[in-house]
């Protein structure tokens, strides 16, 4: 496999919080590393820390890492984002070249960068971008919020019953986290975002994900009224990575 950069949506059973994804490495493959980055990583410094992390994995000169950083507020633009979803660039704009469209990184925001060799795991994005979403359903359900995939959007999402619904009548949900995958030679970078207190006001600028409907926004987990830290997600997010990825070293 070459390269790809789209975050397929998942093709599951009606039971789509169930664990079918499981990206586990074969018995005996080393632990990937787990890394929580100081302050703030610029994007520019975290884009070509990617790029050279990847490919030297898939040389098989180092080995896998999750990477968690955050940055200063900017937007990224994803392989299919249109310009006429920027709509005022408050923040620097970045092409990211990842999987999706416009989203927003900043501080409050936990973004991993998942670098995972697919080759000693399971040959499959679909699977993989799947899994990802199983990760953070599982850590939200930790938290005691109920995040849900939407098979039409990738992502994961809250159900919004307190706000008006759309014009079809639709319940209103708000998107807690979003994905943005890239794939060289099977190995992965890019990743997800997790909104845990980052300023709302900022997805403004933009059109998040391509989805301007008026019953669906973003939230995050203390708009939700769940007063938690960063260390604290952090801490949740290396246990139910466990549950999907198999162990990571510290």
């Amino acid at each position: 496999m070459s390269e790809t950069s789209d975050a397929p949506a998942c093709t599951l059973s009606p039971e789509r919080g169930s664990l079918s994804h499981l990206m586990r490495a074969a018995p005996g493959a080393p632990e990937p590393e787990w890394l929580i980055a100081p302050g703030f990583t610029p994007y520019e410094e975290a884009l070509a820390f990617m790029e050279a992390r990847a490919d030297a994995i898939a040389a098989g000169e180092t080995g896998e890492l999750v990477w968690l950083v955050e940055h200063p507020p900017l937007y990224t633009a994803g392989t299919s984002a249109k310009d006429g979803d920027l709509r005022e660039a408050r923040f620097p704009v970045y092409r990211a070249g990842r999987g999706g469209q416009f989203t927003y990184h900043g501080p409050g925001q936990r973004v991993a960068y998942v670098m995972l060799d697919l080759r000693k795991r399971r040959q499959d994005v679909r699977a993989f971008v799947c899994a990802l979403e199983d990760w953070i359903i599982l850590t939200l359900a930790a938290l005691n919020v109920r995040g849900e995939r939407r098979a039409d959007r990738v992502g994961v999402w809250v159900q919004r019953p307190e706000k008006p619904r759309g014009l079809d009548g639709a319940m209103a949900e708000d998107k807690i986290a979003a994905l943005g995958i890239r794939v060289r030679r099977w190995v992965t970078f890019h990743g997800m975002s997790l909104n845990v207190d980052p300023d709302l006001s900022h997805f403004q600028g933009i059109v998040p994900c391509g989805i301007a409907e008026q019953h669906l926004g973003v939230t995050s987990l203390v708009d939700l009224g769940i007063p938690v830290t960063m260390a604290e997600v952090d801490g949740v997010l290396r246990r139910e990575f466990s549950k999907v990825f198999g162990p990571a070293e510290t």
